[in-house]
Formats: C-alpha cells, sequence, structure tokens
C-alpha cells in the first residue's frame, strides 16, 4: 500500500517542541517532494512547510519561519518537521504528503496526495 504515516504528536506547553516523523512506504519515495499541512478545528488544510525530492531545498509559510524546521532522509524514507516556539495557535492534525513540487504556491492540499493518518498536536497550558 502506498501510505505516508505521521509520528511524533502530541501535548506540549507554549513555547515548547515537538519533533513530528513522517514515513513512507509503497512508493519512489525519493521522487517526490513532501508538505506538511495543519488542520485547525473548523478550518481548512493548510500547508506550512515542504522540501524538495533531494532535500535541496525548502520552504515555509510565513508564520512558520525562524520555528520551524524540515528535513529529511531518503535513506530512511522519512521528512522530519522540528518545530520550537510552539504557540496555542499551532494546535491542530498534522499532515504529511507527497507532491511533484516544493514551492509557495505549490504548497496546497489539493496538489499534493497519498496522504495518510496525521497526527494530533495542542498546545495549551
Amino acid at each position: 500500500d502506498v501510505q505516508l504515516q505521521a509520528y511524533g504528536g502530541g501535548l506540549v506547553q507554549p513555547g515548547g517542541s515537538l519533533r513530528l516523523s513522517c514515513v513512507a512506504s509503497g512508493f519512489t519515495f525519493d521522487d517526490y517532494a513532501i508538505g506538511w499541512f495543519r488542520q485547525a478545528p473548523g478550518k481548512e488544510r493548510e500547508g506550512l512547510s515542504c522540501i524538495s525530492s533531494s532535500g535541496g531545498s525548502s520552504y515555509y509559510e510565513d508564520s512558520m519561519k525562524g520555528r520551524f524546521t524540515i528535513s529529511r532522509s531518503n535513506a530512511e524514507n522519512t521528512v522530519y518537521l522540528q518545530m520550537n516556539s510552539l504557540k496555542p495557535e499551532d494546535t491542530g492534525v498534522y499532515y504529511c504528503a507527497a507532491g511533484r513540487y516544493c514551492s509557495g504556491t505549490y504548497l496546497r492540499a489539493t496538489r499534493y496526495g497519498r496522504w495518510g493518518q496525521g497526527t494530533q498536536v495542542t498546545v495549551s497550558s
């Protein structure tokens, strides 16, 4: 089965950190860019960050810059999202997905696929 599975969510206090992992199986991982998305209650799924197939380039939405870091290991079929200085508004279900490109204009939920189950992140005191 083609699958991307996100791990590593949890409950964290404001200002805290989490590291999410996205593990791929069933397709040629290093042919695809990988994006991280978040869906907050009552809101549409939004793109946060993406990394190119080689890992040589990445993109962050403005609200993530300086706080989140994306990386990948093609040897391990895994993409990571290190999240620091977390805020209550970062709360939501985090998903990873595969796409053809990584860029600000391409990072849309409708342009990425191979969605798996997300992982819940809750930032609260």
